[in-house]
C-alpha cells in the first residue's frame, strides 16, 4: 500500500489502459479520479471494481480538450478526494489510420491539437496545486509509434512526439518544485481500442517481440504504478517503453 493517502487522476480512465491504471493505484491505497467523457456506464463499473475491493474511487466526466471542464473536474476532485498528487495523461484522442498521402488535413489537426490541449489543460491546471505542496508526479501514456512509426499512423506519431517533448520539457521546469514528469510508451497493447486490428497483424508484432507476446493493459499500469511510487523518487524525464523488448532504446 506504498500509495496509501495519495490522490490520483487517471484521464481516460473508463476502459483499456486507464481502467487497468486506476484499479493498479488504488489497489496500492491511492484515491483514484476516473475520469471519462461519454463512457459514464464503463467508468462506474471501475469506480465499482475499486470500491468492492476496498478502495476509494470517484467518476468524473470531462472533455479534457476543454479547458473550462478540466477545471470544473478537478475541482471535484479537490472537494471529493482532496489535492491531486498523481496525474496521469491517459485520455485517447481518436484518428483514423490511412496513409499520408490520402490523409485529411482536419483529421490531422484534430488529433494533433486535441493530444496537446487534453495535456496542456491538465498540466496547467493540476501542476500549480502540486507546486504549491512541493510534490507531485505526472505520468503521460504516449506510445512506441512516437519513436518508431509506422504507414497510416502519421499523426498519432507526430501527436505522441509533440506530448513526449512536452512531458521533457516539464520535467525540466517543475523539478525544481519537486514535481516528476515522467512517459510510458506502450507497445501493441491488447484493449478495446486495438481489437479489430486483424489477428495476424497481432501475432506477426509478438512474433517481432523478444517476449513474443502482445502487452496487456494491465502491463502499461505496472509500469505507471512503478514510476508513481516514492521508490523511483529520483526518475524524472524517463521515457519508458512497455513493448516486451520491442522497442530497444
Amino acid at each position: 500500500m506504498h500509495l496509501q493517502g495519495r490522490v490520483a487522476l487517471v484521464t481516460g480512465a473508463s476502459r483499456g489502459i486507464g481502467a487497468a491504471t486506476a484499479r493498479a493505484l488504488a489497489g496500492h491505497g491511492a484515491a483514484v479520479a476516473v475520469n471519462y467523457f461519454r463512457s459514464r456506464n464503463a467508468a462506474d463499473q471501475v469506480v465499482g471494481q475499486i470500491v468492492a475491493a476496498g478502495g476509494r474511487a470517484l467518476a468524473v466526466a470531462a472533455d479534457v480538450r476543454e479547458q473550462t471542464q478540466v477545471e470544473a473536474m478537478t475541482g471535484q476532485v479537490n472537494e471529493a478526494l482532496g489535492a491531486i498528487d498523481i496525474l496521469v495523461l491517459n485520455a485517447a484522442i481518436s484518428f483514423p489510420t490511412v496513409p499520408f498521402l490520402e490523409y485529411p488535413w482536419e483529421a490531422f489537426e484534430a488529433k494533433l491539437t486535441g493530444e496537446l490541449r487534453a495535456a496542456f489543460f491538465c498540466c496547467r491546471i493540476v501542476a500549480p496545486q502540486m507546486v504549491e505542496r512541493g510534490k507531485g508526479c505526472i505520468i503521460a501514456i504516449s506510445s512506441g509509434l512516437s519513436r518508431q512509426t509506422a504507414p497510416g499512423f502519421c499523426a498519432h506519431s507526430t501527436a505522441k512526439s509533440g506530448l513526449d517533448a512536452l512531458m521533457r520539457s516539464l520535467a525540466a521546469e517543475l523539478g525544481p518544485h519537486g514535481i516528476r514528469v515522467n512517459t510510458v510508451a506502450p507497445g501493441l497493447t491488447l484493449t478495446d481500442a486495438t481489437a479489430n486490428l486483424p489477428a495476424e497483424h497481432k501475432q506477426m508484432m509478438a512474433r517481432l517481440t523478444p517476449l513474443r507476446r502482445n502487452a496487456l493493459a494491465e502491463d502499461v499500469a505496472g509500469a505507471v504504478l512503478a514510476l508513481a511510487g516514492d521508490e523511483t523518487g529520483f526518475v524524472s524525464g524517463a521515457y519508458l517503453p512497455v513493448s516486451g523488448g520491442g522497442l530497444l532504446m
